[in-house]
């Protein structure tokens, strides 16, 4: 299995099939992921009310109560405490996280950008030290590549 660095979909796992010639499903809606796999999603500070959180909680080993940090498969950013100056703190540490966990693979959902309410333009810029700084183990959504980009 090859990761496919195509910005406008980075969750893509390139896997060779008998039927397609790549792996054509997102890691936010699969239920399955290799060992080395980690989803980055947002938290309601361990609430998991839905969307991603919600999955996180049911199918990769996120914990009840914990909204902050690695459990299981999945690292919790916090979103619903304040505006988006209280996100950019746990941002923060998960980049520095992630640098010193270069075994793993973190995959980015659209944190904040659902129940929380904040869209990929407010979010995005939180995740720009992980482009700078060139952390090869964070592969943000499309939805921040393209804000970035611009």
């Amino acid at each position: 299995m090859s990761l496919v660095t195509n910005r406008n979909n980075i969750f893509k796992k390139g896997v060779v099939g008998n039927v397609r010639k790549a792996q054509e499903d997102s890691h936010d809606m699969a239920l399955d992921t290799p060992n080395g796999d980690v989803f980055v999603v947002c938290d309601g500070m361990g609430g998991h009310v839905g969307g991603a959180a919600r999955m996180a909680y049911e199918h990769f080993g996120a914990v009840w109560g914990k909204g902050v940090g690695m459990y299981g498969k999945t690292y919790a950013i916090p979103t619903m405490q304040g505006g988006v100056e209280t996100i950019k703190p746990y941002v923060d540490d998960f980049l520095q996280f992630a640098t010193v966990h270069g075994e793993l693979d973190f995959l980015v959902t659209e944190i904040g950008c659902g129940i929380a309410g904040f869209t990929p333009q407010e979010i995005a810029p939180l995740f720009f030290k992980a482009i700078e700084n060139d952390i090869k183990n964070v592969y943000l959504p499309g939805s921040f590549y393209r804000v970035l980009e611009q």
